[in-house]
């Protein structure tokens, strides 16, 4: 199955002094040596260097050349597959936001539903549970019991 990572475990991965830091570093060590695809988007890359890089977010944030360089360092990597808007784009959010009516914080969550869409990227690895409100995703809470033995 095909999946993605939402940001928020980016941040926990980088964020030592998160309790959720040891399951978000163990999947990111798991996406990053593993050889099966894993689906980056580009809002998402880009949303974790704006927030660990932000001094009122992160007691200890990242300068912005060690983001920069914790996404080079995921990007380079041949089973990482990155990928943002393309020609459909606009179709598919249309779509995808009519049965959930995003507002507020709910429209970055319908922007990465409609690029895993567009994408054809099945599952989202989150804490939010937000996503479970939008229907044709598999949504992975690795802050969950049920994978603590492993990330598949």
């Amino acid at each position: 199955m095909s999946s993605t990572l939402d940001v928020n475990v980016l941040v926990y991965a980088a964020d030592e002094t998160s309790d959720r830091h040891p399951r978000a570093r163990a999947l990111l060590d798991h996406v990053a040596t593993s050889p099966a695809i894993t689906y980056l988007l580009w809002p998402v890359l880009l949303g974790y260097v704006r927030i660990i890089t932000h001094p009122s977010i992160l007691r200890a944030p990242l300068s912005p050349e060690a983001a920069i360089a914790d996404i080079d360092d995921l990007v380079q990597r041949p089973q990482i597959v990155t990928v943002g808007e393309g020609d459909r784009f606009w179709e598919t959010f249309t779509r995808v936001a009519h049965g959930v009516a995003p507002r507020g914080n709910l429209v970055p969550d319908a922007h990465l539903v409609a690029l895993m869409a567009e994408n054809g990227v099945a599952a989202i690895w989150t804490g939010d549970r937000d996503f479970r409100k939008f229907s044709g995703i598999t949504v992975k809470d690795p802050f969950d019991e049920r994978y603590s033995a492993g990330f598949e």
